[in-house]
């Protein structure tokens, strides 16, 4: 069956958080932005799952079919994101240095990231760990309660 535009919602602890997908792949992760569910989409189904899995700390690892990036490096960045580990955090410096990219492309890359706690821009730290910005839900609020869920190391408040 072919599915078109389709969005849900799920409550977490961090409050609502929009699901959306169309066709195969999922094409965002809004935090903070309700909306009831319109569509019975196995995919958003799947993603409501691993979310909540996620919150209740079952799930570490997301597998989700994501919509494609159409720049030429975002793949690149969204691999190295995706390849910090849960509890973990690295720097921009430190992506930047893994891709070749600048710690400004990085930045970038988490600030228009669609996919936040799928592509865990949270886990993402200024230089020497220090808390940096973040764009999704209430922004640092929202990173810090990401971080502790995780029990990550390596952040400073």
């Amino acid at each position: 069956m072919a599915y078109a535009r389709a969005a849900a919602m799920i409550a977490t602890p961090i409050g609502p958080i929009r699901i959306e997908a169309e066709g195969e792949v999922l094409t965002g992760i809004r935090i903070g932005r309700p909306v009831s569910s319109d569509a019975d989409h196995p995919l958003l189904r799947e993603t409501q799952a691993q979310l909540s899995a996620y919150f209740a700390g079952k799930l570490t690892t997301f597998d989700l079919p994501l919509a494609p990036l159409t720049s030429d490096r975002g793949p690149a960045l969204r691999d190295a994101i995706c390849g910090i580990g849960y509890g973990e955090t690295a720097t921009y410096g430190d992506l930047a240095v893994l891709t070749g990219a600048s710690a400004r492309a990085v930045g970038q890359a988490c600030a228009t990231n669609p996919f936040p706690i799928v592509v865990p821009c949270h886990r993402v730290l200024g230089a020497g760990g220090a808390l940096s910005y973040y764009s999704a839900g209430d922004g640092p609020d929202t990173k810090i309660w990401l971080l502790k869920h995780e029990r990550a190391e390596g952040w400073l408040l």
